[in-house]
């Protein structure tokens, strides 16, 4: 972790293999990580103290975060399954199952009460974080979902594919809402603005990043770009 004042490193905490992915409890106290190492850590932010190590996939776990309330984590693993997590205890409390293929991402949404994941089986699935049940699958792109997420207000979903678009789904239907098309290759993220109102999505090999209008009355409109600076 830095300080992004003096970009001092302060903590580092430790996988036994490759860590794939890293987020803070929304208030900042604690962080998850997720490991090829098959299991996923939570840690004290301040300490750097291993507080508990979730135990319970068959193999590389892709990404974990946590609920907006910090009670519980959810994790995505190459296992082709993503578990739902209490973050005190550290208990399964959940396996949601039905992908074809390994879960690149999972999250919840605002609330808590759903869970969105994106899989390599080139589908999405919206699952009830409450009992598990699956409630509905995505079905658009035409390659690996790399991660999907929830709008603010959880009335959407955004999908990244390595079919070099995202997509915007309704929640309640599952209906296709937008295609972002504009990346020369895979799009590897995409998230809502904390308004909604708009996208952003980082392409893979294209090295570019787009923020588009996520509330166009059509299907014709044209994102701004961003190229980072390549690394020296």
């Amino acid at each position: 972790m830095w300080d992004s004042r003096t970009e001092a490193e302060h903590l580092t905490l430790r996988h036994t293999d490759r860590v794939l992915s890293a987020s803070f409890s929304a208030d900042g106290s604690r962080v998850v990580t997720a490991s090829w190492d098959n299991t996923a850590k939570l840690w004290d932010a301040k300490t750097r103290v291993e507080q508990i190590t979730l135990k319970g996939h068959a193999s590389y776990i892709n990404s974990a975060a946590f609920s907006a309330d910090g009670s519980r984590v959810v994790t995505a693993s190459w296992d082709n399954t993503a578990k739902v997590w209490d973050a005190t205890t550290g208990a399964e409390i959940l396996t949601l199952k039905g992908h074809g293929s390994g879960v690149n991402s999972a999250a919840f949404n605002p609330d808590g009460s759903r869970v969105i994941t994106g899989s390599w089986d080139k589908t999405a699935k919206l699952w009830d974080a409450e009992t598990g049940a699956e409630l509905l699958t995505l079905k658009g792109h035409t390659a690996v979902v790399r991660s999907a997420s929830f709008s603010k207000d959880g009335s959407r979903v955004i999908t990244a594919s390595d079919d070099k678009t995202a997509k915007l789904w309704d929640t309640k239907t599952g209906a296709e809402v937008l295609t972002l098309k504009g990346h020369a290759n895979s799009v590897m993220s995409a998230s809502f603005s904390m308004d909604d109102s708009r996208v952003l999505t980082a392409g893979g090999d294209d090295n570019i990043v787009k923020i588009w209008d996520a509330t166009p009355l059509n299907r014709e409109f044209l994102p701004k770009e961003i190229t980072p600076p390549r690394p020296r």
